[in-house]
Formats: C-alpha cells, structure tokens, sequence
C-alpha cells in the first residue's frame, strides 16, 4: 500500500517509514530537511504547512509524526492537525496521528488522565496538555477518517524491536509486569500493523509493550 509519514526525519517518523519499508510499502517521507530524509520510496521536502492533498492524494495512508516541545511552538500540535484534517477533509484517505500518553485515562469514569494524576512530572505537564488539546480537537473531525495512536507512558526510544504489544483503547494499560513502556521500534510495527488493517477509524487507541 501508499502510506505517506509526515515530518519523517523525527525520531518516531524515521522507524515507521523504516517498518513500513520493510514490509514492502511504498512510503513517502515528508520532509522539511533534504538531508535528514530517511530512506523510502519518495521524498517531498516542504513544511507541514504547505502541504496540499495534491501531495498525498495518492497514499491511501497519511501518519503524521510531529512533534514539538518548545513553550513558543507547542500550540502546533492543534495547528498542524488542523491543517492535516482540513487537507483530508471528505477524504477517503485515512490520517493516523503518533499521540500522547498524557491524555490516557486511568480510571474506567474516565474522568482523570494520566497528565492530572499527582506523580505526573510537570516537566512534561506542558506537551501532554498541548497534544491533549489536539486530541479534543480532532474527536470533532467526523470528515476525517482519523485514529489517535497514543504510546505508553514511559515512551522509550532507544528500546528495542520485539514485534511484540498489546493493544488497548481509551485507557492506560500496562504489561505483566504492571509498567506502562514501550519502544519507539515496537510503537512503529503498531502503527504500520494499524495503518494495513484499519480497524479503529474515529478512534484512540493505545499499545503497550513486554521487554527484559
């Protein structure tokens, strides 16, 4: 299948064109950066932005991977979702979003994320409230064909790749040994395993991870 992943040169974009290249796809990498492009089977190199659906009219699958945590740019997690969804808009095409954990729930009410729990670190309060914001936004999208793939709390990116998680929903889970972790590797084979079987469309998701 096409899949296009946008902001590809990330930490998290390049595993997933790797994972989806690896499975035989034809991937275009999105790419503000030449030289940062990962290797895939089409590179564009423009701004999220400047994106149109001219673009990536022909990707049955768009992932958007970006990414910020800097105070001045973090309201662009709700700006460039935006611009995502305006571009897909009545679109067949389906969008799936590398999201947060901050957002996750941990009572069955779903009442009190994990970002409003007191052992949240408020170092990272910021970004889980900016991607949260997006998430609230992108739940109104009924044009869009979205899913919100959340990782687990503890997001590790130098983990490795078992090929191994287990899928859960609006809630935070955790593996046999009670943690909530996962690698970037493993979050990538999740996210490709989604983007062929599309089975959550309007949906959160989550994935958790078992490692040594």
């Amino acid at each position: 299948m096409k899949i296009a992943v946008v902001c590809a040169s990330g930490r998290a974009g390049k595993l997933i064109v790797e994972e989806a290249m690896s499975r035989g796809h034809e991937v275009t990498a999105v790419v503000r950066d030449p030289d940062k492009a990962p290797q895939a089977t089409k590179v564009i190199v423009k701004d999220l932005f400047d994106l149109t659906f001219d673009d990536i009219k022909d990707c049955e699958v768009i992932i958007d991977a970006f990414g910020t945590w800097t105070p001045d740019t973090l309201s662009q997690h709700s700006t460039s979702l935006k611009h995502l969804c305006d571009i897909l808009s009545g679109k067949p095409n389906r969008l799936l979003v590398v999201g947060g954990a901050g957002s996750l729930y941990v009572d069955p009410e779903h009442t009190i994320r994990l970002m409003d729990t007191k052992d949240f670190p408020d170092a990272f309060k910021p970004v889980a409230s900016s991607m949260a914001k997006a998430l609230d936004e992108l739940r109104k999208r009924n044009d869009v064909r979205w899913t919100y793939i959340s990782p687990a709390a503890d997001f590790r990116v130098d983990g490795p790749r078992t090929g191994k998680y287990t899928l859960g929903g609006e809630e935070l889970i955790v593996n046999s040994k009670g943690e909530s972790v996962i690698s970037y590797a493993d979050y990538a084979v999740a996210i490709i395993d989604e983007a062929e079987k599309g089975n959550h469309i309007g949906q959160r998701i989550s994935v958790v991870g078992e490692y040594d």
